[in-house]
């Protein structure tokens, strides 16, 4: 942060504003309802921001991330600014939000990584190139699930996933498709829900399913997610919809049997 000619340790607006990413018009509003104001004036009058100023900046910053209103930042910002325990447990909260979101943008990136895929296969082996509906449905997953799920919801689904870890995420993905198969083949033979295998795999799907979510609100947001777009979640997996919709109601009437 460049400093300015005047006393070390303090800067002006404008070098404050250019050195953390904010503008000018950010910091008068601060002043402006008595979040923020320099800490210091120079003969003429112009503001100087000093260490101790950049500190509540800082914690100001990183209490909007956390997602708390500039009208309860005030009372947050209670305990001095050189208060360490408190800005330490303001970065380790900001460290948890920043690993939440990281494991948001990693699941797009997989979305990312396949249309990426086929793109390649197109231009090696003269494959089809992805169809604007395949853009579309990645744009879709997106939106559905800002719109399904909470912000609390979410962190929910990106902690479980971050616990877990990427080896365990895989195995359950495959562990997810061959119970897919195998109710398939159920449904297609016309297996009685009663039947002790169909009741063993109905509790094998919902141990999967209890892995990446445990709240009862956040579960009832997926199956509303799901029957709502199920045509669009369905679209990159090799079952049709209906398969999938007629074997969640066989699901279903399996574990009203249990």
């Amino acid at each position: 942060m460049k400093q300015t000619s005047g006393a070390a340790g303090q800067w002006s607006i404008g070098e404050l504003a250019k050195a953390c990413g904010v503008t000018v018009r950010t910091l008068h509003h601060y002043d402006e309802i008595g979040l923020l104001s320099a800490g210091q004036r120079t003969a003429s009058g112009h503001r100087r921001y000093t260490e101790e100023d950049v500190r509540r900046l800082y914690r100001i910053r990183a209490l909007q991330m956390l997602g708390l209103p500039l009208a309860d930042i005030g009372t947050a910002l209670a305990t001095p600014a050189d208060d360490m325990a408190s800005l330490r447990i303001l970065l380790e909260q900001q460290l948890l939000h920043m690993s939440r979101h990281a494991e948001q943008v990693r699941a797009v990136q997989d979305r990312l990584r396949d249309l990426l895929s086929r793109i390649d296969s197109s231009l090696i082996e003269g494959a089809a190139v992805p169809a604007p509906e395949q853009f579309m449905s990645t744009l879709e997953m997106i939106t559905v699930l800002e719109n399904h799920f909470t912000p609390e919801q979410r962190q929910e689904l990106a902690d479980r996933r971050a616990e877990l870890g990427s080896d365990r995420v895989e195995a359950a993905k495959t562990r997810w498709a061959a119970l897919v198969e195998e109710g398939l083949r159920h449904v297609e033979n016309g297996t009685p829900v009663s039947d002790p295998s169909v009741r063993e795999w109905a509790m094998t799907w919902d141990e999967i399913g209890s892995m990446f979510h445990t709240g009862e609100q956040t579960k009832a947001a997926a199956r509303s997610m799901w029957q709502e777009n199920r045509a669009a979640l369905s679209a990159d997996l090799p079952w049709s919809s209906e398969q999938l919709a007629g074997l969640l109601a066989y699901l279903q009437k399996a574990r009203a049997q249990a």
